[in-house]
């Protein structure tokens, strides 16, 4: 007999690894996992940030810890895998959310800026899948990655937003994201990817600041921007039964943007 759509979408059971977990977009996931019954380790590289974030969870009545850790760093990744598989057991389902951004002309970017931004946002989501994957997941054929992308992956920006390396990491999770899929799809494992638009988060913060709220709303046909609802309802759908047949995906959130022709 087919599952109920509630029945599809309860995680109950669950785990879930959210990295960049303790703020923005990364917390927004972990309240949709959670609130869907799913236990959740948060990550990020300040403990105090985390401390506050899971006591917000756990306020909400969800399960979850945390611990601190630079996704830039390989040692650091190995450790969080590590002591995430030995204080909550399997990881059912990983967030690959901890990122970077850096603003200069592309004549002037610095290498070693472009060098943070590609490791942090491109190898260090590989190097967690691959532990988690590894270790985790290919031994019990069974488990769900959601890399969190950007719309910035997607084509350029205008001209005043010149995040060279930011777009050319995000491009490079979408094409990781298929070829990952492709790969572990034998192992039952689902590896789809999220492209947000503009949310209303810190990491948006000067740039709000420096264009405006309704000038960056105006390119969206919705007129608005991102809020802290928007990106619960595609991450219970990748990371639930209900999207056990998708894999190798992404879907722009972004209020439309990516429709309109030219962005």
């Amino acid at each position: 007999m087919a599952r109920t759509a509630q029945q599809l979408f309860d995680l109950s059971g669950k785990t879930a690894l959210v990295t960049g977990g303790s703020r923005g977009l990364g917390l927004q996931m972990a309240h949709a996992l959670g609130e869907a019954g799913a236990r959740i380790m948060l990550s990020s590289r300040k403990a105090e940030d985390l401390e506050q974030a899971a006591a917000e969870l756990q306020a909400a009545g969800i399960d979850a810890r945390w611990v601190a850790a630079d996704c830039a760093r390989e040692e650091d990744i190995h450790r969080l895998a590590s002591e995430t598989l030995q204080r909550m057991g399997d990881v059912d389902i990983l967030i690959n959310n901890a990122g970077a951004s850096w603003g200069a002309p592309a004549e002037d970017h610095p290498v070693a800026a472009w060098d943070k931004v590609m490791n942090l946002n491109v190898r260090g989501y590989f190097l967690l899948s691959q532990a988690i994957g590894k270790h985790s997941m290919i031994p019990r054929k069974s488990g769900r990655i959601i890399n969190v992308a950007s719309i910035a992956g997607l084509a350029g920006n205008p001209i005043e937003m010149k995040t060279i390396a930011y777009n050319t990491s995000k491009g490079a999770v979408i094409n990781f994201t298929r070829a990952l899929a492709c790969e572990w799809g034998v192992h039952g494992i689902g590896v789809n990817a999220i492209c947000p638009g503009f949310f209303k988060t810190k990491m948006a913060t000067v740039l709000i600041e420096t264009l405006g709220e309704e000038k960056m709303a105006a390119h969206a046909p919705l007129r608005r921007l991102g809020d802290d609802e928007d990106l619960k309802g595609i991450t219970l759908l990748y990371a639930s039964e209900a999207g056990k047949h998708i894999t190798g995906q992404w879907l722009a959130v972004d209020g439309g943007v990516s429709a309109v022709i030219g962005g």
